[in-house]
């Protein structure tokens, strides 16, 4: 762990020519490094338009559990 933090930038330049590094204490690996995947495309809003429905009581609370939020009053 130690020379981890003391490399650490040596380490993301290995990870950034395609290396995977395990981190370990003790000789036992705890922590893997590795490139981060960004999404190739920008997501695009709409995409579910029309495949999720609301209930249209959604936003409303029983009175049983708004009064155990409240109490009597």
């Amino acid at each position: 762990m130690h020379q981890a933090k003391t490399h650490l930038s040596k380490l993301i330049a290995r990870v950034r020519r395609g290396e995977e590094i395990l981190i370990g204490i003790s000789g036992k690996p705890v922590a893997r490094l590795s490139a981060f995947d960004a999404p190739s495309e920008p997501r695009k809003p709409g995409l579910l338009k029309g495949k999720i429905k609301i209930a249209r009581d959604f936003d409303r609370m029983p009175p049983r559990l708004l009064k155990l939020f409240y109490g009597d009053a």
